[in-house]
């Protein structure tokens, strides 16, 4: 599975490369929905992309006023349990204080990168990540117009629930050997494309789980194939969402200790395969078998 990727997050690539538009309206309703619901999960460098717009920017504003508060509290209410804690192993050593003070110290360190984060101005390159459940610029084709639109890292296969999801939560990848089973009512349909720099992979190394970046070498953007769905939601707006298609890994990939790898597309092939003929998944297939070959170095993730 690709668990995580390092994508383009400024859309005024996609309008460079593909002459398409923004979906600036989809995208103002997901901030506003973040700005009620700090649940929903965007990258910081997304957030910067889109500021120049004044809903957007607002609606960002109020989002860190909101989740600065959280965490704030969050840090208060954990300083006071470290606190309670440190004074009964004053008196007498017990195993719930002692695991208190372990569990508020990892909370109060997270808590305050969590407020570092949420205020640092300069854009690292963790800030464009993505993972599953978080939301990214997908490049689609609807009705003949190709266009920008924010989606979730995870598609909601037609006929699931969110109880669905929950219960098979890898719905962010679609293996090549799946898409005739499990993905049937999305290959062939509905397609796009998110361009990403590298991505990130659990892997056992000596019993341990470490997480490898893959990068292609030389460095290149990379034209991901992707299924998406527009699923609607009684009350609330229209949830999009996507999955990465993966596929058997190059050996490099494989060597490192993963089984699957994501499938970046020829230029030359962008055009059908963002306008899919369902009568056609031969074709698509064999865009899919005659992906870009790109070799991938890898390190440990910072």
């Amino acid at each position: 599975m690709c668990y995580s990727a390092k994508i383009q997050a400024n859309y005024r690539e996609y309008v460079r490369l593909y002459g398409a538009d923004i979906d600036i309206e989809s995208f103002r309703r997901l901030y506003f929905a973040r700005a009620a619901s700090s649940d929903i999960k965007i990258p910081k460098a997304v957030d910067v992309a889109l500021a120049g717009d004044a809903e957007i920017s607002a609606a960002i504003a109020e989002y860190k006023t909101l989740r600065t508060r959280k965490l704030e509290a969050d840090l208060f209410a954990q300083r006071a349990r470290l606190a309670a804690a440190e004074k009964q192993l004053a008196v007498k050593v017990t195993k719930k204080a002692s695991e208190d003070v372990r569990i508020a110290t990892d909370k109060i360190a997270d808590g305050q990168s969590w407020l570092e984060d949420l205020r640092r101005q300069d854009l690292q390159e963790r800030d464009s990540r993505i993972f599953p459940g978080w939301y990214a610029p997908v490049l689609i084709e609807l009705d003949g117009k190709r266009l920008v639109v924010p989606m979730r890292y995870r598609c909601r296969i037609p006929g699931w629930t969110e109880a669905d999801e929950k219960q098979k939560p890898g719905a962010y990848n679609a293996k090549i050997s799946s898409l005739a089973t499990a993905w049937r009512k999305v290959f062939g349909f509905t397609h796009g494309i998110v361009l990403a720099d590298s991505f990130y992979e659990h892997v056992d190394r000596d019993g341990k789980d470490v997480i490898l970046r893959f990068d292609p070498t030389p460095p290149q953007q990379m034209q991901l194939a992707c299924l998406w769905t527009r699923t609607e939601i009684p009350g609330a707006d229209d949830l999009w969402s996507f999955a990465a298609i993966t596929d058997d890994p190059p050996p490099e990939v494989a060597a490192a200790g993963h089984d699957r790898c994501l499938v970046p597309l020829k230029s030359s092939n962008v055009n059908a395969w963002l306008a899919p003929d369902p009568s056609g998944r031969a074709q698509l297939r064999e865009i899919l078998a005659d992906h870009e070959r790109l070799y991938y170095e890898h390190q440990l993730a910072a």
